[in-house]
């Protein structure tokens, strides 16, 4: 007979609740913080508020060159959006057409593989790659995109954007940078402790 602790013995909670969680190959489960990045090191100050990334990019590059030790620094954007492009309808036709093309390029490098070993007519080899390659994507593209049953019929790319990007410091360094960008004159919006 197996007790029950027995098992579980080794188990330590790292999670509010009580739950025996086993460390596993990156170490212990912590807990999840309150999402405003990690939980250990010195307190950060926030020197500056921009409207958009270049503006923060150039003040840090501006520390930098005037030798402030920038890996005391990080730009943080906040009030993400996310923004999905729509590039174009995506019909079975355009479907099996993008399979196509993905599967040619897979087909292209399997025949340079067998290619490379041919001892015969190697050019031969990665056409035919190629070929089979392009017909089995674009099969496989066109089944796929039938059976989704046309809940998604376009095409699209997504991009994070940040309404606003602060430039943090460590709280004793942030005088030191605070004096350098006195001598940029660029303006900053509502800089906050943090």
């Amino acid at each position: 007979m197996t007790s029950s602790s027995g098992s579980t013995g080794g188990w330590r909670s790292a999670m509010p609740g009580g739950d025996l969680l086993p460390s596993g190959p990156a170490g212990r489960p912590a807990t999840p913080g309150d999402g405003h990045g990690p939980e250990s090191g010195p307190p950060t100050v926030t020197i500056g508020s921009y409207p958009d990334y270049p503006s923060a990019q150039r003040v840090v590059d501006y520390l930098a060159d005037n030798r402030f030790p920038v890996e005391h620094t990080a730009i943080v954007g906040t009030n993400l959006t996310l923004v999905e492009t729509v590039l174009g309808r995506m019909t079975t036709g355009r479907a099996a057409l993008v399979g196509g093309g993905t599967g040619a390029w897979f087909g292209l490098f399997i025949g340079l593989l067998f290619g490379i070993f041919t001892v015969g007519n190697w050019l031969a080899v990665i056409v035919i790659g190629l070929v089979i390659g392009a017909i089995w994507g674009a099969i496989f593209g066109a089944v796929a995109h039938a059976m989704t049953g046309g809940q998604r019929d376009f095409t699209s790319a997504s991009s994070l954007r940040a309404g606003q990007y602060a430039v943090i410091v460590t709280a004793n360094l942030a005088d030191q940078a605070r004096q350098l960008l006195g001598q940029l004159h660029m303006t900053a919006q509502n800089p906050s402790m943090r």
